[in-house]
């Protein structure tokens, strides 16, 4: 990463590490205070890693230069084109993060990854790759990139890692509709998902906090 990833422990020697990826445009910052609202004391000492998108241009925005994970061409699901080059290259960068826990003596087994928007592709496009299965994967108004690609690309390891999906039914950015769609193809090559809707925006609420708690003290129990 080009800038220190912020880090929280709730508590000395953690044996579990979430890594949360943010949004297009935002920091590591930005999911500081939600990580603040966990309460994950039954699961014991969590280290939360937040690291820092790339600063890159994105096409969507005019060519303006802002933290983003790879670039965006168009948010038009139904002509999608996607940076596959960008997405491998933060693919990249986030196994780093991984390896990097495990090497703290996490193991793969401890580790969530997790994400909003951008940073929840991102959570999958890593996620169902990596070499080993994951205590799970945290996709937040997000979407699953390179979708037609993910059946050979995954990780057999991956086939049972727990997913928590979670949008908003008023989301102007993403389109309900084509997480729905993501979520089906998950299912449709048997990932065990659980997925909530939300009467939100582009946005995580109160009600989708308390579930992904739930969700994180069972996948971490």
């Amino acid at each position: 990463m080009t800038r220190d990833a912020i880090e929280i422990e709730t508590g000395p020697n953690p044996t579990a590490s979430m890594i949360i990826l943010h949004g297009l445009g935002a920091d590591g910052s930005d999911f500081v205070p939600v990580a603040n609202e966990l309460d994950l004391d039954p699961v014991g000492p969590v280290r939360f890693v937040f690291p820092h998108a790339p600063v890159r241009p994105v096409t969507l925005n005019g060519g303006y230069v802002m933290p983003a994970w790879y670039d965006i061409f168009s948010l038009d699901a139904q002509n999608p084109r996607e940076d596959g080059a960008g997405l491998r290259q933060s693919q990249a960068r986030v196994e780093t993060l991984i390896a990097r826990e495990k090497a703290r003596g996490v193991p793969a087994a401890r580790i969530v990854l997790a994400g909003f928007s951008q940073g929840a592709a991102m959570t999958l496009m890593t996620g169902l790759r990596h070499e080993e299965r994951l205590a799970g994967l945290v996709c937040l108004s997000g979407y699953l990139p390179l979708a037609a690609q993910v059946e050979a690309e995954r990780h057999a390891s991956s086939r049972s890692v727990p997913i928590f999906m979670a949008h908003g039914t008023l989301d102007p950015v993403i389109a309900i509709a084509r997480a729905r769609a993501s979520r089906d193809a998950l299912v449709r090559l048997g990932d065990a998902v659980e997925w909530h809707e939300y009467p939100m925006p582009h946005s995580v609420s109160a009600e989708e906090i308390a579930d992904l708690q739930s969700w994180l003290r069972r996948v971490l129990a």
